[in-house]
């Protein structure tokens, strides 16, 4: 209970201090912060048990007796009488949870986990929704912590140890115990955006030190485009300029690699030969002798064949930059209608190894926003993914990286969280483990949606349009992400990513969704575009060639962005609209009635440049010219060396079942301990079963686990 002050002291607890609000009406004294904590009963702590179980089996802590979850929530902005009325509503369940006014008491480690400050805390903000929905006034502050409470014989080193396991620093933090005066946060007033006052006059070494200084993702060659540009602008660039163009020009967004151009080829492989003799053929019979020889024109010039040939013929084409979209007819009803599908995959390694939930989450978030975008219900997904061995000892983990029980563990909540809650149905996952995805995990989600032809309108904005931001807020969650998975990583790179990953608001996509179903809201969009990578400079910027972008009518999560920030943060759960002036008002009308933010923050201006005004100040006015340029080109040389073939093994070794499958039915092999794999009734995994079955060459090193003394073969 709440303790009452007496004349001359302070109150206190046993634990910690508690502030106090003046008194009310009542002459009764109420805290200022209400804190409540709420635990699981026993046999509902499915998930404490299960954290034991996992620092007892991986970390080979043997001391712990007991441990308590316990999640803890601080809320600002109501009466006691509200929250008390919230504590079995809203933030229990009373069937299933306990909860305390008081931090239960323990003679063992005691620590706290909460999120970063900037990152989603998705329970927080559903527990404040949740409580105006009860008061139908304002929204209170809410903030909430997990508080972990160990009981055994266990050193400081082996708390150390659990702490550094549960506590990923990319996303959270140790908390304080001590009860909150305030749950506001004083933001400093953002400086102005500094110009790079002598960049025009930097020579190549002071380039190259500009570029690890600022850690950029360009090289040497794309900095010395960009310092050609302004010096043709006859100006020093903004810090935003050279942010965002870094970001425009990060693989991520122009993928260099697919667009580097092959100078000169070299094939040693008569098979692979003939390949690239056929595809240098398609080239000139579609007359692109002069384009640019890249792996991108080697992947397309398929679709290009096909559609000369009149074979692709319900291609959907358009300059929106949305999934890949097919026309197709419709059985509706027992009536055809012409309807548009939708495909996109999304591939999150980078952000899902750094930070498992929110990279998985914003991967499966990612894929639907594009087909989204494209104003289709998104309906079904798939799920692939590569790990290391998760059954390794955490001590066997790669420096500088996160368990791959972690990995994997964490990932599929955060995929799973996410896609439930849009009510994505997920058909087919697979994750392959294999010792090649130890350096770098594979995270690919991919979906297909829907619509009806006649819900999309496409046309290119004009002089006068006004661009609506649909949906989130913009914080600092996701600055530099494209740029963060164009560069390569070290072992200190987990102390500076924090802010390229985000946690994503499903309910504000799944609102997104119900909003583009709507024929009335659709047929108003001229063009749309995702908020993803660069934020509001590439999701508006791409929009039109000639922008004139106010960012301080973006609206913010919280106070203190400057102009880079909100230039180029890339939180999620965001659309770029383009209207018409005249379907402005209600465009935001039927926004609001799904309950989602539409605010106008940019017009299409005639001139072709991208302008950016913070403050009453240009902070980006840069030709479309050359940021459509994509910086500086590429080049390689390519040697394809000749590959050893495979020796198939005898037919005789090898079976299919009645579903396709391969089953092993006898074969000499040296790995009997694979738990059944050599089996006739066993199917192995295919990685393994290929190796096994196709080939003579030795299993690579490390690949499978050394066998037990005992390896009779079978």
């Amino acid at each position: 209970m709440w303790l009452k002050a007496t004349a001359g002291q302070t109150p206190q607890t046993d634990r910690c201090r508690i502030p106090y609000r003046t008194p009310n009406r009542s002459g009764r004294q109420e805290p200022m912060v209400s804190r409540i904590y709420v635990e699981k009963k026993p046999g509902f702590d499915v998930e404490a048990q299960q954290l034991k179980g996992e620092l007892t089996e991986i970390l080979g802590i043997k001391g712990i007796e007991a441990l308590r979850i316990i999640n803890r929530y601080d809320v600002e902005g109501i009466d006691e009488k509200l929250f008390r009325s919230c504590v079995p509503t809203v933030f229990s369940e009373p069937q299933v949870d306990v909860t305390y006014d008081e931090l239960p008491a323990s003679d063992g480690a005691v620590f706290a986990v909460e999120f970063l400050p900037g990152q989603f805390d998705q329970r927080a903000d559903s527990a404040s929704e949740c409580v105006q929905l009860i008061s139908q006034g304002e929204r209170p502050l809410v903030r909430s912590a997990r508080v972990y409470l160990l009981e055994g014989a266990l050193t400081p080193e082996q708390v150390a140890e659990i702490e550094k396991y549960v506590i990923n620093p990319v996303e959270a933090r140790e908390a304080s115990l001590e009860t909150k005066e305030t749950l506001k946060m004083d933001y400093p007033v953002p400086a102005a955006v500094a110009v790079l006052e002598g960049f025009n006059q930097l020579d190549e070494a002071g380039l190259a030190k500009f570029i690890e200084e600022k850690g950029l993702a360009m090289d040497l060659g794309d900095i010395k485009f960009c310092q050609e540009y302004f010096r043709t602008e006859q100006r020093d660039p903004t810090i935003t300029e050279i942010k965002m163009i870094d970001t425009y020009w990060s693989d991520h967004c122009r993928h260099t690699t697919f667009g580097t151009i092959l100078d000169d080829v070299q094939i040693d492989d008569a098979i692979v030969q003939k390949a690239f003799d056929r595809y240098m053929a398609i080239r000139a019979d579609l007359g692109r002798e002069n384009k640019p020889r890249c792996m991108m024109d080697l992947a397309t010039i398929g679709a290009k064949e096909l559609k000369k040939q009149g074979i692709l013929k319900n291609l959907d084409e358009s300059d929106e930059i949305n999934a890949c979209t097919v026309k197709i007819k419709c059985d509706v009803n027992g009536k055809d209608e012409d309807w548009l599908f939708l495909f996109k995959n999304e591939t999150h390694n980078h952000p899902t190894e750094i930070e498992p939930f929110g990279g998985a989450a914003t991967c499966i978030g990612g894929a639907i926003r594009d087909p989204l975008s494209g104003r289709s219900y998104v309906y079904q997904a798939m799920r692939v993914t590569g790990a290391g061995d998760p059954l390794k000892p955490v001590s066997e983990t790669l420096p500088g990286k996160l368990p791959q029980r972690k990995l994997v563990t964490t990932a599929a909540a955060g995929y799973s969280s996410y896609g439930n809650q849009i009510g994505l149905a997920t058909g087919q996952v697979d994750e392959i483990y294999h010792p090649g995805y130890v350096a770098k995990r594979m995270e690919i989600g991919a979906v297909v949606g829907a619509t009806p032809a006649s819900h999309v309108r496409r046309e290119c904005p004009a002089p006068g349009d006004v661009i609506v931001l649909l949906g989130g807020r913009t914080g600092r969650d996701g600055i530099g992400g494209a740029t963060g998975s164009s560069k390569a990583h070290k072992l200190d790179s987990l102390e500076h990513c924090g802010a390229e990953v985000q946690k994503g608001n499903a309910p504000i996509e799944r609102k997104l969704q119900r909003l583009f179903r709507r024929e009335d809201a659709c047929k108003m969009i001229k063009r749309c575009n995702d908020f993803g990578a660069g934020g509001v400079s590439v999701a508006i910027g791409e929009l039109a060639d000639g922008l004139y972008i106010d960012l301080n009518k973006v609206t913010k999560k919280y106070d203190g962005l400057d102009g880079t920030e909100l230039a180029i943060s890339e939180s999620q759960e965001r659309m770029a609209v383009a209207l018409a002036p005249e379907d402005v008002d209600k465009f935001i009308a039927i926004a609001t009635e799904e309950n989602l933010e539409a605010t106008p923050v940019a017009k299409v201006t005639e001139e072709k440049r991208l302008n950016m005004v913070w403050n009453g100040k240009s902070i980006v006015n840069i030709s479309r010219e050359f940021l459509n340029s994509n910086g500086a080109e590429k080049h390689q040389n390519v040697h394809i060396a000749l590959l050893e073939p495979f020796q198939q093994r005898p037919a005789a070794a090898i079976a299919r079942t009645a579903d396709g499958r391969v089953a092993l039915l006898k074969i000499a092999c040296p790995y009997p301990h694979l738990s059944g794999v050599i089996a006739g009734q066993s199917y192995a995994p295919y990685d393994v079963l290929f190796l096994i079955t196709h080939t003579t060459r030795p299993l690579p090193a490390g690949f499978l686990p050394a066998p037990p003394a005992d390896t009779s073969r079978k």
